[in-house]
């Protein structure tokens, strides 16, 4: 019985899967909505029965796509399918909210990373040369504008705007990782209110004010600054690593930072509007205000700040 239900809810989740996708491809304007949602269900699946059976699912679905559409539709059905698999899968094993947003926050991070192979070997697209080519029309257009206005850059001034430029591109991780992060978390939150209607679940996000990282992250984040005072030569593939696990890590340090003033405003009854004007100042005075916010995420996890509020009491 239970082999047939297996079945017949991974044939029926499947053409959901099927349609959807088909409606993101082939309907304009239609993608940005899907991509939400095509996740989905393999959430439902995998929530249901664990990650085997959504494998098995998982690869007959990228079979059948790729007969209909072509490679067209294996990079998005490789990116929906592995976050949603591997949200769902942690759903099944009971993980708590913030374990299952991380691991698919991973599972759409493993489908760009894909995404870039898939273009780089099927189609021969090199994404960086790509972003590296549109750099240097961007720079080449900003000359010839400024000159038009009589204005005559530097090549100082020109070759900064270019290293600014290149330095974005050095931390293409670090974007594919907060994409993969806010498209795992809307993906979860859409997962959770399915699978609440549907089987009667109880899942739900805690107030942000409990989000806590382990202590190995502050570990984590000293020993990439530590590497980053070293003459490393910039371009390597060390550099890389270094400022791309410095800047996630106290991005993800940043979060801390505002969940204390959460946390804090909670715990001494306070104004609201505190938490909400801390993330006006992070948004308008960025340099000021994430540095200070980082600063206070680093205090609360090396010295268990909340602990000690807890104490006072």
């Amino acid at each position: 019985m239970l082999e047939k239900n297996l079945i017949r809810q991974g044939t029926m989740l499947g053409a959901i899967f099927l349609v959807l996708l088909f409606l993101s491809i082939f309907v304009p304007f239609v993608g940005f909505i899907t991509l939400f949602i095509l996740p989905i269900p393999f959430i439902i699946f995998s929530a249901r029965y664990g990650w085997q059976p959504s494998s098995i699912l998982f690869f007959i679905i990228i079979l059948i796509a790729s007969i209909l559409a072509m490679a067209v539709s294996i990079p998005l059905t490789v990116l929906t399918g592995l976050g949603g698999i591997l949200i769902g899968s942690a759903i099944h094993q009971k993980l708590t909210p913030y374990e299952i947003w991380a691991r698919g926050t991973l599972g759409f991070a493993l489908g760009f990373v894909f995404i870039f192979l898939f273009l780089q070997l099927v189609f021969n697209i090199n994404l960086l040369n790509e972003f590296q080519l549109a750099v240097d029309e961007s720079v080449a257009t900003s000359k010839e504008m400024l000159a038009q206005f009589g204005l005559d850059p530097s090549a100082e001034d020109l070759a900064l705007i270019t290293e600014q430029m290149n330095h974005l591109i050095n931390l293409t991780p670090v974007v594919l990782v907060i994409i993969s992060a806010i498209l795992g978390f809307i993906t979860q939150w859409i997962g959770y209110k399915v699978l609440n209607r549907l089987d009667k679940m109880d899942l739900y996000f805690p107030p942000f004010r409990n989000f806590m990282l382990p202590k190995v992250v502050i570990w984590i984040y000293f020993i990439a600054i530590l590497f980053s005072w070293f003459n490393i030569e910039s371009g390597s593939m060390m550099y890389q690593v270094v400022i791309n696990v410095t800047s996630l890590v106290g991005l993800i340090i940043t979060l801390q930072g505002f969940s204390f003033i959460f946390y804090y405003t909670y715990k001494k009854k306070l104004s609201k509007a505190i938490p909400i004007i801390s993330i006006l100042i992070a948004v308008f005075l960025p340099f000021i205000g994430l540095y200070l916010i980082r600063i206070l995420g680093i205090i609360d996890l090396g010295f268990s700040l909340r602990d000690r509020l807890s104490d006072s009491k």
